[in-house]
């Protein structure tokens, strides 16, 4: 668990979320959707391996990813953790709800990434290797501004921003990850989908304007299957940040499985 930075919000004995970040991302990411809409919840958002301020080493697959998650619940959770998890964090949130169903709760899937066409992986994968960087702050956040935060507040985006990006030793800039952990851990989003557990409460929501979909017909298919009446499906017209564009309907998600088990 020492490998991993841990960001935590709210009261230390609230109930607890785990939220997990997406690919390229981290962990202060939730801090909006936690401060700004969940004040009473304890969240509790690690950095990934190879990403942010936790350890950049190797090994990187989704099944190192959930070791290293058991060892945070078994040093910060009190019981059952209700698990949120964001594009390559839903997958490994799947994962982890395989693995040891006894620590989830329930799940809420945004928009995740997994079981995914393994050409289109290598292209992206080869994309990151190419062109892991920028010539400045206004270029990095350019892109993201046209690209999958497009409707994300301007003031979410300028935390990201200051979070994130940071001067690289060639002069320009990048974000906070290890580009090789990023490259291989695009592969592990073309191997199938690992479901959770068929009585695991989940809520899957799916990012309507995210073209080609992360959330394959197969895999929507697949849980439908798998969960029955134990699946929720809802689609959201948003782009991939999901969690950043709609932190209320998101909270409201978390609020509505607090009920349910209240």
């Amino acid at each position: 668990m020492s490998d991993l930075k841990v960001h935590r919000f709210g009261p230390e004995h609230g109930t607890q979320v785990l939220a997990l970040h997406g690919l390229t991302g981290h962990g202060k990411r939730w801090r909006h959707l936690a401060d700004g809409h969940l004040p009473q919840v304890r969240m509790i958002a690690p950095d990934l391996r190879g990403h942010g301020r936790s350890t950049w080493s190797p090994p990187w697959g989704i099944a190192d990813q959930v070791d290293s998650l058991v060892d945070l619940l078994d040093a910060e959770a009190t019981g059952p953790a209700i698990v949120v998890g964001h594009s390559y964090g839903g997958a490994i949130a799947m994962h982890l709800a395989a693995r040891v169903p006894e620590k989830v709760r329930a799940l809420i899937l945004l928009d995740p990434a997994m079981g995914l066409d393994p050409a289109r992986m290598l292209e992206v994968a080869d994309l990151t290797m190419r062109y892991p960087d920028y010539t400045d702050a206004a270029e990095a956040r350019s892109e993201k501004v046209h690209g999958a935060w497009a409707d994300v507040a301007s003031d979410v985006l300028d935390e990201e921003m200051a979070e994130h990006l940071v001067d690289l030793e060639n002069g320009r800039v990048g974000w906070r990850y290890a580009v090789p952990a990023v490259v291989a851990s695009w592969g592990e989003l073309a191997r199938p989908a690992v479901l959770p557990p068929a009585t695991m409460p989940t809520v899957l929501v799916q990012a309507m304007r995210v073209q080609p979909p992360y959330v394959t017909p197969r895999l929507r298919a697949a849980l439908a299957e798998r969960l029955g009446d134990n699946l929720t499906v809802l689609e959201m017209d948003v782009d991939h940040m999901v969690a950043n564009a709609r932190p209320g309907e998101v909270a409201a998600l978390i609020e509505k499985l607090l009920g349910h088990d209240s």
